[in-house]
């Protein structure tokens, strides 16, 4: 599936004008969600509960392993996924991904993929990412050197022939929207970490916990995930103005009549409420049970009552259009002005689809604009 098309189902979403709601994932700093991530080793395994972790820093500081083999852990390994269960029988050592955010967990956890997608929404010069760079730079393998990791076309959905040709013995793809076709025909190439949810959903923390699992690296994924987790709580904390702060996180677009709204399970309001903000009761009175996003009427625009709200969407959805606009001027949080808005695709992609690496690299960018619309609510 072509990367764009692959974010916009990634919502559930086809229009053009709803890019910007962008890939869903799980992105939290609340605790991994209670279906998730299921790892279990096959055997009785002492390292499972060993403590400590090989986590060190970047050059930005964000927690990136230090460099290491795939060799810790105890192995065999069984993880499940949606599809089933995935054994995997020693340590790999030739570790492919698919989709976003499984390259970017290995990379934290120190391990180079030999090939991963081609990033092309959001993507910088390289078709990565500024975090994956950081994360490969930090490793040794910077894009353009012999051992950085190959990249493939995704342009087309799964590119089976590159994965096959990269000769791997585990594929990474927790975080993905492999259909049971796509899984069954990787797991001919080699033993597949499948989707631990449907359709993108899968939390950044599960996602972190399978992979960790599979590569031998359960304890560093744990400490990575308690780390990100540490550094989201700490960047809330040093901005009270955002406690309690309600919010409603949409794609507004001021060419349909409709609001489109996630629901409290989508990796947005999970990465503000963890902030300290909390979710406007409207969204929940209105949110089917499964659902992580819905339409909302813009009829009705008056009655999405929040403090803020925050919208990524085209350079030309601009405050003021929207203030302009018939139905989705009447938006509380638009009317006042306490709206975050922005057309930053890597920045909406380190949002949408997170991971431990996009996560650290988006706080510095993303939490002083959540404090600009709290101030602005709060009519400072």
């Amino acid at each position: 599936m072509n990367p764009v098309r692959r974010i916009l189902a990634a919502v559930g979403l086809v229009t053009a004008s709803a890019l910007a709601l962008s890939a869903c994932g799980s992105d939290t700093a609340t605790s991994p969600s209670s279906s998730a991530p299921v790892a279990t080793s096959s055997t009785a395994s002492s390292s499972a509960s060993a403590t400590g972790s090989a986590a060190g820093s970047s050059a930005d500081g964000s927690s990136v392993a230090a460099p290491s083999s795939v060799t810790e852990g105890t192995f065999p390994v069984t993880v499940k996924n949606i599809y089933g269960e995935t054994t995997i029988e020693q340590a790999p050592t030739r570790v492919a991904t698919v989709s976003w955010v499984n390259p970017d967990i290995a990379l934290a956890l120190g391990v180079v993929p030999v090939g991963m997608d081609a990033d092309a929404y959001g993507a910088n010069a390289d078709k990565s990412t500024d975090w994956k760079d950081e994360a490969l730079a930090g490793l040794g393998a910077s894009i353009g050197t012999d051992k950085a990791p190959a990249q493939w076309d995704a342009a087309n959905g799964i590119n089976f022939d590159a994965i096959a040709d990269a000769t791997p013995d585990v594929i990474l793809a927790a975080y993905s929207g492999l259909t049971q076709d796509e899984y069954d025909k990787l797991s001919k190439i080699a033993p597949v970490v499948g989707p631990v949810a449907a359709g993108y959903t899968t939390s950044w923390q599960d996602a972190t916990t399978v992979i960790g699992a599979a590569l031998g690296k359960g304890p560093e994924a744990a400490a990575l995930i308690s780390t990100v987790e540490g550094k989201i709580s700490a960047a809330g904390a040093a901005n009270p103005v955002l406690k309690g702060k309600t919010f409603i996180a949409a794609s507004l677009d001021p060419t349909k009549t409709n609001v489109s709204i996630y629901a409290a399970g989508d990796t947005r309001p999970r990465f503000l409420t963890a902030l300290g903000l909390t979710q406007a009761p409207v969204v929940a009175a209105n949110t089917k049970a499964g659902a992580f996003y819905f339409e909302y009427s813009g009829e009705k625009a008056n009655e999405l009552k929040s403090d803020i709200i925050f919208s990524w969407g085209a350079a030309t959805t601009t405050l003021k259009v929207l203030q302009d606009n018939k139905l989705l001027g009447q938006i509380p949080a638009i009317k006042s002005g306490a709206a975050l808005l922005t057309s930053d695709e890597q920045l909406t992609l380190s949002i949408s689809a997170s991971s431990p690496l996009s996560l650290q690299w988006a706080l510095p960018k993303f939490v002083p604009l959540v404090v600009k619309a709290a101030e602005t609510a709060d009519g400072s």
